[in-house]
């Protein structure tokens, strides 16, 4: 288990027996570290706001304050990834810091199966460097429901048919793989994805998607990296779930 999740897991973990306490030391059986770790993890998690506190004596040990954690979440993981798109935004504007702690608080308060979804659809979801320019027009972004069928091949890892209209209006039938939603420079945004009708990666610009439709068939596994570095002359950040 990696640190990040070992952060959710502690906070779900305390969040389960709270107002109950937890030692350090048993913190480090149960995730398998040292107790020191488990004292690093204890700190870096209070230090980003989450309520936890020490309780001290022989039956003594860490303790969320539930008067102020989040009650479970019913977020789905789409829902969480818009919320991390809208927080990314912030960057260093101020309370930029806050917002990324506000969303460790939402994320560590979904179910772990849940969450786990919501990190993995995350990577697959990027911005470019530079924002769109304040009071610039709002793009298209397809025909109706182009965009909610492509969020859900990208969560449930299915394959898309597309009606596309390339640059010259030629409109083709493809079957793709989805790998990254792209937004793009101009605030358009794009899907890249492993077109089979080209046998390769291709960039398309969601307002020359005629339709969508989510096929029943799961895309095969490719690397994200794959399809990252196909997208030309675009500087892209993920939209992370840290």
């Amino acid at each position: 288990m990696n640190r990040t999740d070992r952060l959710y897991a502690l906070v779900e973990d305390l969040r389960a027996i709270s107002p109950r306490c937890r030692s350090a030391r048993e913190l480090a059986a149960r995730f398998e570290v040292s107790v020191r770790t488990i004292e690093r993890d204890i700190v870096a998690l209070q230090e980003s706001g989450v309520p936890i506190y020490a309780e001290q004596g022989r039956r003594g040990g860490y303790a969320i304050d539930k008067t102020m954690s989040l009650p479970p979440l019913n977020f789905t993981p789409a829902e969480a990834v818009a919320i991390a798109v809208a927080l990314s935004r912030a960057g260093d504007q101020p309370f930029g810091r806050q917002a990324r702690s506000a969303l460790r608080k939402v994320v560590a308060a979904m179910p772990g199966r849940e969450g786990e979804l919501a990190r993995e659809l995350a990577r697959r979801v990027m911005l470019v460097a530079e924002p769109p320019e304040p009071g610039g027009p709002a793009r298209p972004l397809g025909a109706e429901g182009v965009s909610r069928a492509i969020e859900e091949a990208l969560l449930r890892r299915r394959v898309l048919r597309l009606g596309y209209a390339d640059a010259k209006g030629a409109l083709t039938s493809r079957d793709v793989e989805p790998g990254v939603f792209l937004g793009g420079r101009g605030g358009f945004w794009y899907l890249v994805a492993w077109c089979r009708l080209r046998d390769d990666v291709r960039v398309f610009r969601l307002d020359r998607i005629v339709d969508a439709e989510v096929r029943a068939e799961r895309a095969p596994d490719r690397p994200l990296e794959g399809f990252a570095a196909d997208v030309p002359e675009m500087l892209v950040r993920g939209a992370v779930l840290d």
